[in-house]
């Protein structure tokens, strides 16, 4: 069986000053196919502390472009705010855009979506499953920032599930359902009725 040390590789580390706080950087690579993966690190800690914690999944329309066609950006934003105002903290950022078909393919299933397809029955029509995400690469992360016991920023259940696998103790989930607008509660409601992500009806359903 092969280990996540195997597939994985720490790169380098560095400072990241943000309009948060000063993080520091540290970056990672999947040997096989050179995929990057970061890690962003705030404050110190011991390994027996319950450290703050986000596996972020790369979103280039929702960080970087600003699209309220979902809510990753402001749960990114939430994210580091809170790892901030905790004083310590962890944020995975792993490079798997579009629950892993990329970017391109992404931009296809939002055309399908345009049409009237949700997000779910979308991937599936472009042949892939609804979510290929792997969070394989968490393990050698959180080994090497030295956290064991988390605080898990999360809505997503199959996250909290992958952690407890690779034997990390997830004390607490933390929700962190931000974002939510007029052009993303559709989506959100397909998360959460089709990949069982923990939304409640009120915060996406229109009054």
């Amino acid at each position: 069986m092969t280990t996540s040390a195997e597939k994985y590789q720490y790169v380098s580390s560095a400072k990241l000053p943000t309009r948060w706080g000063q993080f520091t950087i540290h970056g990672f690579v999947e040997l096989d196919s050179g995929q990057e993966h970061v890690a962003l690190s705030y404050g110190e800690w011991s390994i027996e502390e319950v450290i703050p914690m986000r596996i972020h999944s790369e979103c280039l329309t929702g960080d970087a472009l600003f699209s309220t066609r979902c809510d990753c950006g402001a749960q990114l934003e939430k994210g580091l705010q809170n790892i901030v105002e905790n004083g310590k903290g962890v944020l995975l950022y792993l490079r798997q855009e579009g629950r892993g078909i990329g970017l391109l393919n992404k931009i296809k299933a939002y055309k399908l979506q345009d049409q009237g397809m949700d997000t779910v029955e979308a991937n599936e029509h472009l042949g892939f499953d609804a979510d290929l995400r792997d969070y394989s690469i968490c393990q050698l992360m959180l080994q090497t920032l030295k956290v064991q016991n988390i605080k898990l920023m999360t809505n997503n259940p199959k996250k909290r599930a992958a952690l407890a696998r690779m034997g990390f103790n997830v004390a607490e989930r933390v929700p962190i359902d931000h974002g939510v607008t007029d052009d993303n509660r559709y989506y959100i409601q397909t998360k959460t009725e089709k990949l069982g992500h923990q939304f409640t009806p009120e915060q996406y359903i229109k009054r």
